[in-house]
């Protein structure tokens, strides 16, 4: 698929994230505004809730986009995602008719504040990634027992708390938690000195449902993706994981780009799944090309000094997909919900340059990490910032994810 030419001028250009194959959906205000639905497109923002109040944008009997977010449409179906993409693009098209019409609704994007676009039913996390679990488990339990057994059978998951979500640029607090150093015997409560970003993809669920759902049921279920950083306080995990998993480690913050983009502007980029060791059970066997093509980078800018890219990967790293982790999720009669969010699970390549954590990047702090500028990190300092960006390649285009931002705030006070 070629670029498609919109009257949008800057959404023509080979490299720019969101020309008119892209569409990605926000949620925005402007300065003393209403929070509006959005749409990027080039460099700027289509109100699409202005489009739908004129009638331009035509998706149901009922307003779906006069709350400011994506949400009722998530709710919807594919046809009405389908629907609402298709009007859209004869809107923005080259050739358009309604130019004129749809012209004063755009917004440069350098001039709104972006918010989480859609209200987030739950949140489960998974641990997808063979690269990052088998680096992971060389660095805790050794080269003989990378995987745990029940790995390659089935994606490992947790419920991690909602309210963890936070937007894209939400300053990030150091935490306090309980720490087992190993010299002493017994945990002492003070603040990480282990933090870590992840580098992850958060899949939205839409049209959910109420009973168990196949790998390719699930796949009909998911609306669209976005990026996600799942910071994690590593030491806090160390003490705290055995034998039920992370619990306050994980539920820091967990960050989310502002832009969804849609299963449907991904689907030139659908490859297969990697090969498998193990036969999966039925109701988890691929059905196609479910995995993704699309590069991401991790940027670390630190004591002031330019940002430095540290590592990039591709999505299509995965081992199991986010068909299969929905599918999973259900097999036991857990329904899935419009609006669930569904962490990836870090994303690192086979190669040492593309590892998607610090634990893995500086081998467990034993391999520290040295910047261009002469700086040196094993983990996350205060002020250091951590930038995740992503994009598909296409035919002379690209369908881009924008950016997912944290910058590392120093720890509070002791509260006791």
């Amino acid at each position: 698929m070629p670029l498609k030419y919109s009257w949008v001028e800057s959404a023509n250009t080979a490299n720019h994230p969101f020309p008119l194959n892209n569409l990605p959906y926000c949620s925005f205000k402007t300065p003393g505004g209403k929070m509006s639905c959005g749409i990027g497109i080039g460099d700027f923002v289509l109100n699409a809730t202005a489009l739908e109040e004129s009638a331009l944008l035509k998706i149901s009997d009922e307003l779906l986009l006069n709350e400011g977010d994506w949400t009722k449409v998530i709710q919807r179906d594919m046809h009405c995602w389908t629907d609402v993409r298709d009007q859209v693009t004869e809107l923005l098209k080259i050739d358009a008719t309604q130019k004129e019409h749809v012209k004063p609704l755009l917004k440069p994007v350098s001039e709104v504040e972006l918010h989480i676009p859609f209200s987030i039913n739950e949140y489960s996390d998974f641990y997808s990634g063979r690269n990052h679990a088998e680096n992971v488990g060389r660095i805790f339990r050794g080269e003989g027992k990378a995987l745990p057994p029940n790995w390659l059978y089935m994606p490992i998951g947790y419920c991690g708390r909602r309210s963890s979500i936070v937007h894209s640029t939400t300053p990030i607090v150091r935490p306090w938690g309980q720490i087992k150093h190993s010299s002493s015997e017994s945990p002492v409560y003070e603040p990480s000195s282990r933090f870590d970003f992840e580098l992850e993809m958060g899949t939205i669920v839409g049209r959910g449902t109420p009973s168990r759902v196949s790998v390719k049921e699930a796949d009909e279920l998911i609306f669209g993706y976005t990026l996600l950083n799942d910071w994690s306080a590593r030491d806090i995990q160390a003490w705290e994981y055995q034998p039920l998993g992370p619990f306050l480690s994980k539920a820091v913050a967990t960050s989310l780009s502002p832009w969804i983009i849609t299963k449907e502007a991904l689907e030139p980029f659908r490859v297969d799944a990697p090969p498998r060791e193990v036969e999966l059970f039925p109701h988890l066997k691929d059905n196609g090309p479910m995995f993704y093509d699309v590069n991401l980078s991790v940027d670390l800018a630190a004591d002031d000094a330019p940002a430095t890219t540290i590592t990039q990967t591709n999505f299509k790293e995965m081992y199991f997909s986010s068909a299969q982790q929905i599918a999973h999720l259900t097999s036991s009669g857990c329904s899935a919900v419009a609006g669930d969010l569904l962490g990836s699970g870090t994303i690192s390549g086979p190669n040492k340059n593309e590892r998607g954590c610090l634990l893995e990047l500086t081998w467990g702090g034993e391999e520290p990490l040295m910047l261009p500028s002469g700086i040196k990190r094993t983990f996350l300092e205060d002020g250091d910032t951590v930038t995740i960006r992503g994009h598909a390649q296409g035919d002379g285009y690209r369908i881009g994810f924008g950016e997912c931002t944290g910058t590392i705030q120093p720890a509070e006070p002791a509260w006791l």
